[in-house]
């Protein structure tokens, strides 16, 4: 495959057209060998999770029961058993505050940088524990940490692979990115608030694209407040309510409102602007491109 910029100067190293020209048959060991490492990294931190969340200091059980006594603790793959490890937690941070706060934001950042799948359950998890404020504060914050994680990972580890494995997808993006390099914090916005294309594939890609750090760190920080919002005062709502009659109070009438205020401003200003300024056109085909792949 050619790159979209053959005819213009050549890029950086580690820019996507030098991999395209480079990896068309790459050897078993230059591809292994980031795979590997980043294998390592993901085995170490993992060990270190797990650790973490086996060897709880000593206070109250979690949850109820003999056999729960030596329970560990999980990530969340429903409802269920989100509100489950919430009542869990709530209750084993009256005793040890601290580590469930170290245990939180160590699940969060492992979730991000690895680009696992289900951190909008560890968001609403944080309204439910921190509070709608605090909560919202903690997941941007880690949201934007962990993204940037897995943008360090992908320079030094993914690369290549994530070229070898996503070609088109890697040249879509990076055309689009250099069309709109004039505005680029401003089309990384617009891809947060309107992910036509997943949000973990733009971690992996960033490096690739030549996106500077510091414009992915805060585009990342702003873009995605509202989803944060969203999902951190729904947590909040959820940890509150005690029966129906509860929903339809004053204060969760009003929390209703402001997500939904929060989920169409940003979402309808950003738009407008990038009718005017932004090249968006062809970008859609992006979310039908190896979607089997997007999870």
């Amino acid at each position: 495959m050619r790159s979209a910029g053959a005819g213009r100067a050549q890029p950086r190293p580690g820019a996507a057209c030098g991999f395209f020209r480079g990896s068309a048959s790459p050897g078993a060991g230059a591809e292994m060998r980031p795979l590997l490492g980043l294998l390592l990294v993901f085995v170490g931190c993992t060990f270190a999770l797990y650790l973490l969340s086996t060897r709880l200091p000593r206070g109250r059980p979690l949850g109820s029961g003999e056999d729960t006594a030596d329970r560990s603790l999980w990530f969340p793959s429903d409802l269920a058993e989100l509100r489950e490890l919430s009542e869990v937690l709530r209750e084993y941070r009256k005793e040890h505050q601290a580590y469930v706060f170290l245990l939180f934001c160590s699940a969060y950042l492992y979730k991000q940088g690895f680009a696992i799948p289900g951190s909008s359950f560890l968001n609403i998890l944080a309204g439910a524990l921190f509070g709608p404020w605090l909560g919202l504060l903690l997941c941007c914050v880690l949201t934007s940490v962990g993204a940037t994680c897995c943008y360090l990972l992908s320079s030094v580890f993914g690369k290549q692979l994530v070229v070898s494995y996503f070609p088109d997808k890697v040249s879509l993006l990076q055309r689009k990115v250099e069309e709109n390099r004039n505005s680029l914090f401003f089309f990384l916005l617009f891809l947060r608030l309107f992910p036509m294309t997943p949000n973990w594939f733009l971690n992996l890609s960033a490096p690739i694209l030549n996106i500077p750090i510091v414009h992915f760190f805060f585009s990342v920080l702003i873009g995605l407040v509202p989803y944060n919002f969203i999902c951190v005062q729904t947590g909040s709502i959820l940890s509150t309510l005690t029966s129906l009659d509860a929903l339809f109070s004053w204060q969760t009438v009003f929390k209703l409102l402001a997500i939904a205020l929060v989920a169409l401003v940003p979402g309808t200003l950003i738009k407008k602007f990038s009718q005017k300024d932004l090249h968006l056109n062809e970008i859609s085909n992006a979310n039908h491109l190896t979607s089997r792949k997007d999870t």
